[in-house]
């Protein structure tokens, strides 16, 4: 939309600084300005850098609500800030974070009740800011003299409440969008505990209170809204009087216009529309007790039929899921045994005892006069001689002592040369006098009984 060549744009701007302090600035030079450009603007002893906010027409209403007058004490813009002047500016804004730190450091040396919230160079780096916060009255004067001799530049102290103090440092509010104080607001209005009364609040600081300390300024936003659906309701100062007994107000619903009551030892509560309050206290009024609360009880409203559908799907599904995990607990992965062969394998193993064959005694004597052959040692070799001291108990085949009744076994490599399976006796020739290995008899595996000897079968 094309502008009138007779109109003149407003000739002040409206300029944004750190922390959201804002102020006015007259464009004398009528320069081509955009909302976010940056700007040098004219200060007291020195130039500032700022950024532009609102320009227009919009700027006459700002300065209209805010009651600042359009006349000679409204500074200049000198120039659109160019790369030269924002590096100096970047550079003067890394000293704030460390300015602050020493100033506390110097404030607690000296025991000043106050606290340092925020710290502003000016952009010529000609001087410095200090913005605190404090419940009583400082005497900063030494402060002063220190700051000056450490940082070398003026020094101004500018107190600031509590409110202020977060809308400096920012943050998120519990709404989660960007704190009030730190974007737009700019008045800062009293708020009490009977904003959130009216609102039907619990008086619970910790909910009621943001990050300042102090009571939400979103308490105002909506109480005339709530003061003017209050005037319709009644106030129940007493309870109600009925023939079941005293009615005590518990809450109530504002935009609904509904309000609950409830009988002493009963923990149920009764909604009770407001018309029907006010008559009850009409009736109470005349000395008259009401039969009930209510004259009807409401009829339940009826459901609708699509959200009984959707109920009985979601009921058939329930019932399917659950029959699915009834499947699953009964099938077992493979290999699994049952509940009752997992019980019985967790139990001890007892190892039976072997009953030993009781024989006839001539048997008895035979196998106690029998030379016992002594049991087998870990520290002993296979022939019962000791181990060699600091060496292997273990011997080699090579240098094992033959067996009782045979010549010592040749190793592989000799039997290989011998196709017969049989073993060469020193001085003897092969296959003469050589006892069979495999013809010894073994002793029956332990466990193991056994094999018996099969009867020949006769025919009858």
């Amino acid at each position: 939309m094309e502008l009138p060549t007779s109109f003149e744009e407003f000739d002040i701007i409206e300029v944004r600084f750190k922390g959201g302090r804002k102020d006015f600035f007259r464009n004398a030079n009528r320069l081509d300005l955009t909302t976010g450009d940056a700007v040098v603007v004219d200060v007291p002893n020195g130039h500032h850098i700022g950024f532009v906010s609102l320009k227009g027409e919009l700027v006459r209403l700002q300065m209209l609500k805010k009651k600042v007058d359009n006349n000679e004490e409204i500074r200049s813009i000198y120039r659109i800030a160019t790369e030269r002047d924002m590096e100096k500016f970047e550079e003067v804004r890394d000293l704030e974070g460390g300015t602050m730190y020493r100033g506390r450091e110097i404030i607690q040396q000296l025991r000043l009740r106050m606290k340092l919230s925020d710290v502003e160079y000016q952009a010529d780096k000609s001087k410095a800011t200090f913005y605190y916060s404090a419940d009583d009255r400082v005497d900063f004067r030494d402060l002063i003299k220190k700051l000056a001799e450490e940082f070398k530049v003026r020094i101004e102290m500018r107190q600031i409440s509590l409110r202020h103090e977060a809308g400096r440092l920012g943050g998120i509010g519990s709404c989660g969008r960007e704190l009030c104080c730190s974007t737009w607001l700019t008045d800062f209005k009293s708020v009490s505990t009977t904003a959130a009364r009216y609102q039907n609040l619990s008086l619970n600081p910790s909910k009621l209170s943001g990050q300042c300390g102090r009571l939400k300024c979103c308490l105002n936003y909506e109480l005339e809204t709530y003061m003017t659906a209050l005037k319709d309701i009644p106030t129940v100062n007493r309870p109600l009087q009925t023939k079941q007994g005293d009615a005590m107000l518990q809450k109530t619903d504002i935009f609904k216009r509904m309000m609950w009551f409830g009988y002493k030892g009963d923990n149920n509560w009764y909604p009770v529309p407001v018309d029907r309050v006010q008559e009850i206290l009409e009736e109470n009024a005349k000395g008259v007790q009401v039969e009930a609360l209510l004259l009807e009880v409401p009829d339940e409203p009826k459901q609708n039929e699509f959200v009984a559908q959707v109920e009985g799907n979601l009921e058939r599904l329930d019932d399917k899921f659950k029959a699915r995990k009834k499947k699953k607990k009964k099938k077992r992965p493979t290999g699994e045994a049952a509940p009752e062969e997992q019980a019985k394998a967790q139990e001890p193993r007892q190892r039976p005892r072997r009953e030993k064959p009781q024989g006839t005694p001539e048997a008895n004597t035979d196998a106690a006069a029998r030379p016992q052959r002594p049991p087998r040692s870990r520290n002993r070799n296979k022939d019962g001689r000791p181990p060699r001291e600091g060496g292997d108990n273990r011997e080699s085949k090579e240098n094992r002592a033959p067996r009782e009744g045979g010549e010592r076994r040749p190793p592989k490599a000799a039997r290989a040369e011998n196709p017969e399976g049989k073993t060469q006796g020193a001085g003897q020739p092969s296959g003469e006098g050589q006892p069979n290995r495999k013809s010894r008899s073994r002793r029956p595996p332990r466990g193991k009984k056994p094999d018996q000897p099969k009867e020949p079968r006769t025919d009858a």
